[in-house]
């Protein structure tokens, strides 16, 4: 088969294969006009850009939730990422969507995390007003990643990361608009399906909480253990989704869990909020941790002239305040602190 018929023939068999409603890569728009790869379709080429940025490799020395913890199996935001990926390619596979897309937004959806989890992200956005972590992953593949160019992902990935955040409280709730493609639904919600399970893991671990204080209708219906749960969500979003993808819906929403799995889940979520992340939110580490965040923003505010020259050439167009903000939220938890020690811890000349 000659290289250039390869891409031409993943397209066919796209149309053969996927499901009427699911997003075909084939003409796939991007901001700047691009030729296809004779290889890659449009999504696959995404998902190689995403795996080969910068952000993307910075995710392994990122908070998930527990910050600096003691021991190796605590998650941290690319395990995060690549569960939440996982998750969503085997509900995307049993309902003949697009795994391609699947995986690039999947693997892109978090790449605007700041360090120290989100932590850092509302001690960002007390200083730099708007701040959301959606909106920087988004920025990040639009103006920050391959020396200001940007990765020039289709708008069906854009579309994906911006929109895959939740309110607290509703595991399919919207904080900026509904997805536009089935596809992005998918990762949203399994977005909220890794998080609930992989987080409540690393409590327990942690001892933060015990099984026994989960509440009784999370361990009923969705399980008493870490893999049947996810199993539980994962089975009722493949078997609840399915006729709404078959019939449509007037909004536009075809991924959904069932009214009984919904609400075990928001139950747990509600206990982590309560019982894990408001503790951790309140713990002295993470003030600290916080307030280093602020500091360097701060810092970088004042002195534009250290910041790096892949955020610096910004400045003119975007100014000291936004690009102080990049560069914090492009840092891994250990790069910050190894900065916030050089710029403020004293250093004793030593003869």
């Amino acid at each position: 088969m000659e290289t250039h018929g390869i891409r031409l023939y993943q397209e066919q068999r796209e149309d053969a294969e996927l499901h009427p409603a699911a997003t075909r890569s084939a003409g796939a728009a991007r901001p700047v006009p691009e030729p296809p790869c004779p290889i890659r379709t449009a999504f696959q080429r995404d998902r190689d850009r995403v795996i080969h940025s910068k952000a993307f490799r910075r995710l392994k020395h990122k908070t998930q939730v527990f910050i600096a913890p003691d021991g190796d199996h605590f998650r941290t935001r690319l395990t995060h990422t690549l569960e939440v990926t996982q998750v969503a390619r085997t509900i995307a596979r049993a309902l003949r969507l697009n795994e391609d897309l699947v995986e690039a937004i999947g693997l892109a959806h978090d790449l605007g995390h700041t360090p120290f989890g989100h932590a850092g992200e509302r001690a960002l956005a007390e200083v730099f007003p708007g701040f959301r972590h959606n909106e920087q992953s988004l920025r990040v593949v639009d103006r920050i990643e391959k020396d200001g160019q940007g990765l020039n992902l289709t708008e069906a990935v854009r579309d994906g990361i911006l929109r895959h955040s939740k309110p607290e409280g509703d595991i399919t709730g919207e904080l900026a608009g509904r997805p536009a493609t089935p596809e992005a639904q998918v990762v949203k919600i399994s977005d909220g399906i890794a998080y609930i399970n992989h987080d409540l893991d690393d409590a327990l671990r942690a001892g933060v909480v015990t099984l026994d204080e989960v509440p009784e209708i999370a361990l009923e219906v969705l399980g008493r253990r870490h893999a049947e749960r996810i199993d539980t969500l994962v089975r009722d979003v493949i078997a609840t989704s399915a006729p709404y993808l078959d019939a449509g819906s007037p909004d536009g929403q075809v991924i959904h869990l069932s009214e009984p799995v919904r609400k075990a889940a928001d139950a747990l979520r509600d206990f982590l909020f309560a019982r894990v992340y408001a503790p951790i939110n309140e713990a002295e580490a993470t003030k600290k941790a916080q307030r280093m965040v602020q500091w360097l923003y701060q810092h970088y505010v004042a002195h534009p002239e250290q910041v790096p020259v892949e955020f610096a050439r910004a400045l003119a167009d975007d100014g000291v305040e936004r690009v102080a903000a990049d560069y914090v939220a492009s840092m891994t938890d250990r790069y910050a602190l190894q900065l916030f020690e050089e710029l403020y811890v004293p250093r004793f000349w030593a003869g």
